[in-house]
């Protein structure tokens, strides 16, 4: 397991992403235990999915082991009255207000890691620093982090915040971060949570098309590069593809959006081989794909 920035929080690899849970709550509930008992120690969630419906079915799963995981979950999207959609809202006010709703539904009394789930320069940012440090003196969150794929704001905190995690897309398909972003967070000692390793499934198996900026021609070509390097290292594309964001030291844990029993024991099987890529054989791949840069929020 590695470090989560400058916490004491160790987190598994491959981590378990609930993002979107089906109506078989019970089904849910088999699946993230059944991810603590083979090595899964870190789950995500935010008050948005589900309009809090799924911090409470990670609450409900996760009560009875709550001391052998580590629970993260998001602030900052806030649903309207009517349920038509929802709104930004970083002040302070409505994080100390929301964290409450969350402790409740996660039935937990502290939140290990506590992310603002997004973010502009425009944001009052010291007074969403003051609410996250408040919480931390109060006991009711461990750390806090962002999740963010805005080079602006994330250098924004890295500069005035305490935090010890940036949650961004990163992958071979999107690769942006790696045009400075990652270092920067290393040299702060602030870890990357990845998602989005798997680029929707383009990179292990699904049919090509379209991604980002990228043809769908592109894509299979670098799904072919992803392939042809599993079978020359005997592991799956999954492996590689994992193996991949593995290898900048800067991540600490690829956090899967698993949903059924068939991908969770995929993911435990790459969890216990978790083999970083060399330099040399990441370089490989990306020789695969044209290089991204963020185009916007610079």
């Amino acid at each position: 397991m590695n470090q989560l920035g400058k916490s004491d929080l160790y987190v598994s690899p491959v981590s378990f992403g609930c993002m979107s849970m089906g109506e078989d709550v019970s089904a849910y509930r088999d699946l993230l235990r059944k991810a603590v008992d083979r090595g899964i120690n870190f789950f995500d969630t935010a008050d948005l999915y589900q309009k809090g419906l799924n911090e409470a079915y990670v609450g409900d799963a996760l009560q009875p082991v709550r001391k052998e995981v580590i629970i993260a979950t998001k602030v900052g999207n806030q649903w309207r009255a009517d349920g038509s959609g929802w709104d930004w809202n970083p002040c302070k006010a409505y994080i100390l207000k929301s964290v409450e709703q969350s402790l409740k539904r996660l039935k937990t009394d502290y939140i290990d890691l506590y992310q603002l789930h997004g973010g502009t320069v425009d944001d009052p940012i010291d007074e969403t620093i003051d609410a996250f440090e408040l919480l931390k003196q109060q006991g009711k969150i461990r750390w806090y982090g962002i999740s963010s794929i805005r080079p602006k704001v994330i250098r924004e905190y890295v500069k005035r915040s305490g935090i010890v995690s940036v949650m961004m897309q990163y992958s071979l398909l999107d690769h942006r971060p790696e045009e400075g972003l990652l270092d920067l967070l290393r040299q702060y000692g602030i870890s990357a949570i990845c998602r989005g390793a798997i680029a929707q499934g383009l990179l292990v198996g699904k049919p090509a098309d379209s991604y980002l900026q990228f043809t769908d021609g592109e894509v299979a070509s670098a799904a072919k590069a992803v392939i042809k390097a599993a079978e020359n290292l005997a592991l799956t594309a999954l492996d590689v593809a994992l193996g991949y964001v593995w290898g900048h030291p800067t991540v600490a844990t690829a956090a899967l959006g698993i949903r059924t029993p068939a991908q969770l024991d995929e993911a435990i099987q790459a969890l216990h081989r978790a083999e970083p890529l060399s330099t040399e054989q990441r370089n490989l791949l990306r020789r695969a794909v044209r290089t991204l840069r963020y185009e916007a929020h610079r």
